[in-house]
């Protein structure tokens, strides 16, 4: 009687196993498909439906050849971990490695022909968790691997894979020393329920959790759509003044002269009209690549609409900022003078204005670098301006054709 009830046990167990494996892959390809997931879900998802296609065939051991209860059933588990491994390299844009994804089963066909191999239960065992630990461990390295990426959940997916992979090197041993039955009866050892029961927590576990990191790349990666400017890569109109407000804090308590400085590139409409809008686009790409190069943080740079550019040069003296507005402005002529293969010639005009004392107030300071902006045009453009020492005294009002200092006041 208690004989029957340990085999139903285990029976049950292989079912619910089963179908929480069929159930979890089918989920995960259905959020591929339905929420734009990365395409490594989509791995994830065909890796639980191999290992809910492998367990049926363990279980015909006895009542089928060995080449499908055991050799067809273990090609298809270990490639599902070796599926996994890849969805990993995948959601970190590595490329697919076929040879290294195949390596495991082959290695099994290999071994299983060797007399010596399939006469040792031990063995068969070890190369088995062997190679199961392997693809774990390795999905973990990548995982870990892509750790500068901010995603909470990418640490306890190296954590359980890892465990994992620690847990199954242990069984080799434990069939070892452990009053394993024998073959034909293998399914009634306690054991089996221990072990088969602990990989269908961890299959549950590891599914959401992969899940998770999908959906969390998926929200950091709207967050920066909606304060990254698209086409050049770096801050917006709204991150820019974000970031200049927590940069105000920050200078509040260490009391650091700064500066802040407005740009804007000269006749841009003119090169839209001669040479096209996607030479336009590059000239834009071209400048916020040659003023990225020139800063460090905390300092900042964003677009604040069309060819209008701002940025904050932190603890930094007058003439250190004049001085690397300068370069700014040379290197971008020297870079934008052909583009493409088009003449383009682009220069910038930069006004700058600095704050020695008292609160870094960016929005306030664009208004003012705004007018030394302004004097850079009407004195011929392509030249750097400095504010006048008294221009906050003076709180000048922003010319009408300009709209960056009305702006910069509404977002503060």
């Amino acid at each position: 009687m208690g004989q029957s009830r340990m085999n139903l046990d285990v029976n049950t167990l292989f079912l619910i196993t089963i179908s929480v494996e069929a159930i979890l892959g089918l989920l995960l390809l259905f959020a591929w498909a339905q929420n734009s997931q990365p395409k490594a879900v989509a791995w994830w998802g065909f890796a639980n439906l191999m290992r809910a296609a492998s367990i049926p065939l363990f279980g015909t051991f006895g009542s089928s050849p060995q080449l499908i209860a055991i050799d067809l059933a273990n090609v298809m588990l270990f490639l599902s971990y070796g599926v996994t491994w890849t969805g990993a390299r995948v959601f970190d844009h590595r490329r697919v490695l076929p040879l290294q994804l195949a390596a495991g089963p082959v290695l099994w066909l290999c071994l299983s022909h060797l007399a010596l191999f399939k006469e040792n239960l031990e063995l068969r065992a070890l190369i088995s968790c062997g190679i199961i630990t392997a693809y774990a461990w390795l999905t973990a390295y990548e995982f870990w691997r892509g750790r500068s990426e901010a995603l909470v959940s990418r640490w306890p997916a190296i954590f359980m894979l890892f465990a994992q992979g620690a847990l199954f090197l242990l069984r080799a041993p434990l069939i070892a020393t452990l009053p394993w039955l024998p073959i034909g009866h293998v399914a009634a050892s306690p054991w089996v329920i221990v072990i088969s029961f602990e990989a269908l927590l961890f299959t549950i576990s590891i599914a959401f959790i992969l899940l998770a990191m999908a959906k969390e790349r998926a929200e950091f990666q709207l967050r920066s759509a909606a304060m990254v400017d698209p086409l050049t890569g770096i801050a917006n109109r709204r991150s820019f003044l974000q970031d200049g407000a927590e940069l105000m804090k920050r200078q509040a308590a260490q009391s650091c002269p700064a500066a802040v400085l407005l740009i804007d590139l000269d006749h841009f409409k003119s090169i839209n009209d001669r040479f096209g809008h996607a030479i336009g686009d590059r000239v834009l790409q071209i400048f916020a690549r040659t003023a990225q190069e020139s800063i460090k943080p905390p300092e900042l740079i964003g677009r604040l609409g069309g060819e209008e550019f701002a940025m904050v040069f932190y603890d930094v003296g007058a003439d250190r900022a004049t001085a690397r507005a300068e370069l700014i402005r040379t290197a971008f002529l020297e870079a934008a003078t052909e583009v493409d293969g088009y003449p383009v010639a682009a220069t910038l005009s930069i006004g700058i204005v600095f704050n020695r004392d008292g609160p870094l107030d960016v929005p306030e300071l664009l208004v003012e670098a705004d007018q030394a902006l302004y004097k850079a045009k009407e004195r011929g453009r392509n030249r750097v301006e400095v504010a006048a020492a008294d221009a906050r005294q003076r709180r000048a009002p922003p010319q009408p054709e300009r709209s960056v200092a009305s702006a910069a006041q509404s977002a503060a």
